[in-house]
């Protein structure tokens, strides 16, 4: 039990350490600007696409997508095939996942101002392996954003749909728990859930201000072009 405990702390640490690889903020600088002195004031995809522009969005989403990726890809190789925990990988994955995120959203080299958390969210998804939980995952998206260019809105519904979709196929066998029959692994599928509504819980709250403007209908609209000239 004590050695599973620290396995968890060590995939929490480890993603962490990943997760304070800001893309936005290393790219910003490569541009001479902070991007957290304008648009949204955060250092994630969207901010990155409405300062800096589409080129600076992609390379942003990219990187922090894959400092979740990398290593959540890292603890399945290390743990799919070893005994016990063969069963239960998965569980280390999202703890590796959400270390990226805390690095992300809370890196203290920055004082703590970081991202929101939805890219590094969806390497960490992408790591799980499920490719029906992806496909579904990236359609509703798709389609949320597209219909009504409301980033924000499809990041926020975007959690709450990996949450439920994340229950349904732990309860129906389609993960790493299988028929989750040993208290062992029924404690490690019950632990996971509660992992993914933390995820969940985190990044509804990053989007507090994108609720409350949403709710105004002062929400901005997603466009693939710069807000304005930065002004150095």
């Amino acid at each position: 039990m004590t050695g599973s405990i620290i396995l968890r702390f060590v995939c929490l640490i480890v993603g962490y350490l990943f997760g304070l690889i800001e893309t936005g903020v290393l790219y910003g600088k490569l541009k001479g600007v902070d991007i957290r002195n304008y648009g949204s004031g955060n250092s994630g995809t969207t901010n990155a696409l409405r300062v800096l522009g589409t080129k600076a969005g992609l390379i942003v989403f990219l990187g922090d997508f894959l400092k979740s990726l990398i290593p959540c890809l890292t603890v399945t190789f290390i743990f799919k095939n070893i005994e016990p925990y063969a069963n239960i990988y998965q569980l280390f994955v999202l703890y590796a996942g959400f270390g990226a995120v805390l690095g992300h959203n809370f890196p203290f080299y920055l004082n703590f101002k970081g991202g929101k958390g939805i890219a590094t969210t969806a390497g960490t998804i992408v790591g799980l392996l499920n490719g029906w939980m992806i496909l579904i995952l990236l359609i509703l998206f798709v389609a949320i954003v597209a219909a009504t260019r409301y980033v924000s809105l499809g990041s926020i519904l975007l959690m709450i749909e990996f949450s439920i979709l994340y229950i349904i196929f732990a309860f129906k066998g389609m993960l790493c728990f299988g028929s989750y029959g040993t208290p062992f692994i029924k404690e490690a599928l019950i632990e996971s859930i509660i992992l993914v509504l933390l995820f969940a819980a985190l990044a509804i709250y990053r989007h507090k201000a994108n609720i409350k403007r949403l709710m105004a209908h002062e929400e901005r609209k997603l466009s693939f072009h710069k807000e304005g000239e930065i002004k150095k």
